[in-house]
């Protein structure tokens, strides 16, 4: 049985996929394989920070709570994504926050 607490985290999944969708930062179609097989973190060789946080973070992150495996101790991705995403010409502060409360769950 899903806990409170993951079912909260699966519907930030949903809320910052779809503001990520109204920002233009989502993707139809996934990078190539190659770009997942980068050994930098988030994969700054071979994908935008964007591109990692949908296909890489929240595809795994899902995974877990889908799973019902453990959930890590700690997640600090906001700040990461005000450095990632900085450059866009748009307003980023609502995706920013969802992703603060997503990191707040744990």
């Amino acid at each position: 049985m899903t806990s409170p607490n993951r079912e909260r985290l699966l519907m930030l999944i949903d809320n910052i996929e779809r503001e990520m969708q109204t920002l233009s930062l989502w993707d139809a179609q996934p990078p190539e394989q190659h770009a997942f097989q980068s050994n930098l973190p988030f994969f700054a060789d071979t994908m935008s920070f964007a591109q990692w946080l949908q296909w890489v973070f929240l595809a795994r992150f899902r995974a877990i709570l889908e799973g019902e495996h453990p959930l890590p101790n700690q997640c600090n991705i906001a700040p990461m994504a005000e450095e990632g995403i900085q450059h866009i010409n748009q307003d980023i502060t609502s995706l920013i926050a969802l992703l603060k409360e997503f990191d707040n769950q744990f």
